[in-house]
């Protein structure tokens, strides 16, 4: 038993020499483990590419997973947005034909006018 304990503890703490058959074979399977594992091990869903609004924007492999936040201004501060004109400006900025509107908020000024729309977005 204490001879499987001394062999753990030797490639737990590295402890062969650089020239013996050991130490290459725990060389050749960090590099295998390296080299061989599936990127979709390593993959948390939370890659950002780029920036829209001061807001991260998912790439495209994890957009419909994640909600997103965006902030659309308005020209005239008394007009009022429906959903579908909002879904439309969305679409025509972000490119994506599939965006799913999750809430809309107004953003309002010190004199109670709407000048933005916070939308959630996935």
């Amino acid at each position: 038993m204490s001879y499987i304990f001394r062999i753990i503890k030797r490639l737990f703490f590295w402890g062969y020499a650089r020239n013996t058959w050991q130490y290459d074979v725990l060389c050749a399977a960090i590099l295998a483990f390296i080299f061989l594992t599936p990127r979709s091990w390593f993959d948390s869903g939370t890659v950002m590419k780029n920036w829209s609004n001061g807001e991260p924007v998912a790439d495209s492999l994890h957009q419909k997973m994640s909600a997103q936040k965006l902030i659309i201004t308005v020209a005239d501060s008394s007009a009022q947005m429906t959903q579908n004109e909002i879904e439309t400006r969305l679409r025509a900025i972000t490119g994506r034909s599939d965006i799913e509107v999750l809430s809309v908020r107004p953003m309002l000024d010190q004199s109670g006018k709407t000048v933005a729309f916070e939308v959630d977005i996935r």
